[in-house]
């Protein structure tokens, strides 16, 4: 029996592949995955709205609630104050005097004659041009950015803001309200504005009435003939324009500025590759350019 030696055992252990290497390529695998199906579904997107859905959604995304303005001399009223008779009083030209003032003294120091020198102190007819561009150019981005904010503020925010568009143009700050696509501001032919037209006017006539700008309202539609006999788009057009003039007054924007209320049937469509698009049929507010105000002593 001592001659018996012990059996020893042996137990080797094969590591294969270098062993574990965790599952950090599952997460980067997954996170391709979701990025390749986003891509593909913002592609389809794209391909499936239509040029006023895109509007929309470019509208809802812009930032309205920032105030370009840090002063409050700066702001809606240009620093006067809102009293009976608003923004029109004293106080109105006072950007105007400054930016010509600031005109008059760069034209002085520089000697020379061209198309904005003044004489004996009176500002030529370009410089004035020149500064009440600036002015209104401001005062509308001012009112743009109030607008849009007032809008935002709304509960049904999300759904009004496919049925408006603001932008400013030659003809001044214009103000649109637009059929979509179930949607649409006035039901069938009637010039009666729905409940949400309404809604909208009243909060554009909050803050068009801080300003003392003339305004314009056109009536548009669609090139579809409207459903009752002898009723043309001319006639709803116009018929719509005018109601929604007594809607901006009744909220308390003066007669004494609508300048004119006009029908202009299907003549200014706003797709004109697509007239029969719902978005033709719309209301048109445009805040006009003011005259440019004369000083008491200019001589032309």
């Amino acid at each position: 029996m001592s001659g018996n030696k012990p059996v020893v055992i042996k137990k080797v252990k094969k590591v294969i592949g270098g062993g574990h290497h965790g599952g950090a390529w599952k997460v980067a695998y997954a996170d391709f995955v979701t990025a390749m199906m986003a891509f593909f579904l913002l592609m389809w997107l794209i391909n499936t709205t239509s040029p006023e859905q895109k509007r929309g959604i470019a509208d809802y995304f812009a930032p309205a609630s920032v105030s370009r303005s840090t002063q409050g001399s700066d702001g809606l009223l240009g620093g006067t104050a809102f009293q009976e008779d608003g923004a029109r009083a004293s106080g109105s030209n006072r950007q105007i005097d400054e930016e010509l003032s600031a005109e008059n003294q760069r034209t002085k120091s520089g000697g020379s004659a061209d198309e904005g020198e003044t004489q004996a102190g009176v500002p030529s007819e370009s410089a004035l041009a020149q500064a009440m561009s600036k002015r209104e150019t401001a005062k509308f981005a001012s009112a743009e950015a109030s607008l849009r904010q007032a809008l935002q503020d709304l509960p049904d925010y999300a759904e009004l803001s496919k049925n408006i568009i603001i932008e400013q143009n030659d003809d001044g700050l214009n103000i649109q309200l637009v059929d979509q696509e179930g949607r649409a501001m006035f039901a069938g032919s009637s010039p009666d504005p729905l409940p949400r037209t309404q809604h909208l006017l009243d909060t554009v006539a909050k803050v068009i009435q801080q300003l003392p700008n003339r305004i314009s309202i056109s009536g548009h539609t669609d090139t579809s003939a409207p459903s009752r006999s002898g009723y043309s788009n001319w006639d709803l057009s116009a018929d719509r324009a005018n109601a929604s003039r007594r809607i901006l007054e009744k909220a308390g924007v003066e007669s004494d500025r609508i300048f004119q209320v006009a029908g202009k049937g299907d003549r200014e469509p706003l797709y004109p590759d697509d007239p029969d698009l719902p978005a033709n049929r719309r209301i048109s507010i445009t805040l006009m350019p003011e005259a440019p105000v004369m000083p008491s002593d200019y001589e032309p």
